[in-house]
């Protein structure tokens, strides 16, 4: 009973789990204050382009702006979730990444309406950035499943069955 009565121990340690806590929570209010004026901005621009019959001009931009939002929700969730944990966790960044990626295609796609095809090097130049953005989005998509499969080396998997097998003759 004296252990819950002594006094605790000051630690580096726990002064810095402290101050990443506060600074942790203080990022997850800017973004989210952020994302909620960027959500105001863009339905009041959704708004006034329905009402100005140019919903079809503003629509890549009011989705670029609402794919922003998802974004920085993704990055507020991922915040909340280091805040509970105390750890990094690597998916909510994919999948932010694999946001920004088809945002970023969907206004090259938007845009190269505009491009003239008379300047063959800057379509040749679009047409790589999709195919690099496509392959990223794969890539990240890949990297995802990985993760939820909860892939281990062969190695370490061979080693885990060979305890198994070895822990079931002993019992």
């Amino acid at each position: 009973m004296a252990e819950k009565n002594a006094p605790k121990k000051f630690s580096a340690a726990l002064l810095l789990k402290r101050i990443e806590s506060v600074v942790l929570f203080a990022i997850a209010i800017v973004l989210a204050s952020l994302a909620v004026l960027l959500l105001f901005f863009t339905v009041q621009a959704l708004y006034v382009a329905v009402v100005g019959g140019q919903i079809r001009d503003q629509a890549i931009t009011i989705l670029d702006s609402v794919l922003l939002v998802m974004m920085t929700m993704e990055i507020v969730y991922t915040v909340t979730l280091s805040l509970e944990s105390h750890t990094l966790l690597v998916e909510p960044f994919l999948i932010v990444g694999a946001i920004a990626a088809i945002r970023r295609m969907l206004v090259i796609t938007a845009e190269s309406t505009k491009i003239e095809v008379s300047n063959p090097d800057v379509f040749r130049n679009t047409l790589i950035e999709l195919g690099l953005l496509a392959f990223m989005i794969l890539a990240i998509a890949f990297s995802i499943w990985i993760l939820r499969r909860g892939w281990k080396p062969p190695a370490e998997e061979e080693e885990q069955e060979a305890e198994a097998e070895a822990s079931k003759k002993i019992g």
